[in-house]
């Protein structure tokens, strides 16, 4: 009986040692890294195109709130790894946040511009969503507007020349639609507002050839003619001039 009591207590005792050394361990104070060596390690990856290990570490730098210089050095890195790693709705986010917490930052400029890239770059086909073609001409326009002067200028007014020729596509593409379902008034409002809009975008010679056509099939014989004039007079290498000329002598026969 008492060799039973003698080993229970001695089991007890070594479980309670055992207890002991566990919440010793886990009371120990954990090794954490500094910002600026986390910032490193940022950079290290990020030169290595190891584009999500450089994100994890920093946002590690942002969460041990020791450095609101490298924080924010962060915030723009994290925004460019998205965007190197073509994660361009990621990166879009990142850019505009940036740009929130510091609108006066000598960087500002830049991250606006990549913002819009980062919506450019999600531009696909003209059947599919138009959205990421506003959002990049809005970020674009505003460039222009806040940073006149900006390092980026040359590289943005190109782009927003691309999206405005892409939004004059866009609106040529649904009149188009319109005035092969034989919706001919559809068609003219659309185009007439295209050419509105867009009088210095790519294109509008077929606008202008399609809103010709539209005006001769409603039964708007001379607003036809005046649309294929003008085409012939604003573009005269235009390859529509020799079609428009056909479709008006056909419509027009027998007159």
């Amino acid at each position: 009986m008492h060799g039973k009591l003698r080993n229970i207590v001695a089991t007890l005792a070594g479980t309670l040692l055992l207890m002991s050394l566990f919440l010793q361990g886990c009371s120990t104070p954990q090794v954490t890294k500094s910002a600026d060596l986390l910032f490193k390690e940022g950079e290290e990856y990020f030169r290595n195109g190891k584009y999500e290990d450089a994100i994890a570490q920093w946002k590690k730098v942002k969460e041990t709130y020791q450095s609101q210089e490298l924080s924010t050095k962060a915030e723009l890195g994290i925004a460019d790894a998205y965007f190197l790693n073509k994660d361009y709705i990621e990166a879009a986010v990142g850019y505009e946040d940036f740009r929130k917490l510091h609108p006066k930052h000598l960087q500002a400029d830049y991250a606006l511009y990549r913002q819009g890239l980062s919506s450019f770059n999600q531009i696909h086909s003209i059947d599919t969503d138009q959205t990421p073609v506003t959002n990049s001409l809005t970020a674009f326009e505003s460039y222009l507007v806040l940073y006149p002067a900006g390092a980026h200028r040359a590289e943005v007014l190109e782009k927003r020349r691309e999206c405005r020729d892409k939004q004059l596509q866009y609106e040529l593409y649904v009149g188009r639609f319109y005035y092969r379902t034989d919706a001919y008034k559809a068609a003219i409002s659309r185009l007439e507002q295209s050419l509105k809009m867009f009088s210095d975008a790519a294109g509008r010679d077929e606008v202008l050839y399609y809103l010709g056509k539209a005006y001769l099939d409603d039964g708007q014989k001379e607003k036809g003619r005046a649309m294929f004039e003008q085409l012939v007079h604003d573009f005269p290498a235009s390859t529509f001039i020799v079609d428009a000329d056909k479709f008006l002598k056909s419509s027009t026969k027998g007159q």
